[in-house]
């Protein structure tokens, strides 16, 4: 952004005389400006790191591609994409390969009512709408824990019994940057814990009870 301090390199010059933030760039060249020359260093520099990757240390100037980028709205929509197809209730953007503090969370009523009555009661489920938050915090509500049997699209194709805490709070921005904040207990509580350990790079199999991982086809491998 345009600090207080920027004003001098608008206006200073053009007080002196010498108004230069307006002037044309040289005659013959294209809407790129001059070619800047790079020495001799800062090429080998290049050769032998290769390309800086973003996070940069610095800030990207006008020209970059990544300045002009809608990015949110399509990994949004990406994530939303993904999670439906593979029909499960929650999603984060690690599991997309893309490492930004945003997830994904539904729990649609034809999911719900997939499972049976009794498994609903038992682990406290109530479907609930799309919900995507940015750069989410998760606070404790309850610190009683529960212990169920947790899946991952990401360890596709095994189970094990992980405990959470019955009920906890999220706070974030949604797509629109506006403040939301969403209290849940029970199957909700476990699926933002889930997808918030996702967020700092932590797995279900690094909390589960290590003697309950199953692999969901171990009868159809025996068979």
């Amino acid at each position: 952004g345009l600090r207080s301090g920027d004003r001098a390199a608008w206006g200073g010059e053009a007080a002196g005389g010498g108004a230069r933030a307006c002037s044309s760039a040289p005659a013959g060249d294209g809407l790129e400006g001059p070619a800047r020359r790079r020495s001799y260093w800062r090429y080998v520099r290049r050769l032998v790191r290769g390309a800086p990757e973003p996070p940069y240390p610095r800030v990207c100037q006008v020209g970059d591609p990544a300045l002009r980028a809608v990015a949110a709205p399509r990994l949004v929509q990406r994530l939303v994409q993904v999670m439906r197809r593979r029909r499960c209730v929650g999603l984060s953007a690690p599991q997309l390969g893309v490492p930004l503090q945003v997830l994904a969370l539904e729990f649609p009523e034809a999911l719900f009512r997939a499972c049976a009555p009794g498994l609903r009661e038992a682990r406290q489920m109530e479907p609930f709408p799309l919900r995507v938050f940015v750069n989410p915090s998760l606070r404790v509500l309850d610190s009683r824990l529960v212990t169920f049997p947790e899946g991952c699209e990401s360890v596709a194709g095994f189970l094990a019994c992980v405990p959470r805490f019955q009920a906890v709070q999220i706070s974030g921005l949604d797509p629109k940057g506006e403040q939301v904040v969403w209290q849940a207990s029970g199957w909700a509580a476990r699926i933002i814990q889930h997808e918030m350990d996702h967020l700092q790079g932590c797995l279900f199999i690094d909390k589960m009870d290590s003697k309950t991982f199953t692999n969901i086809y171990w009868m159809e491998v025996n068979d």
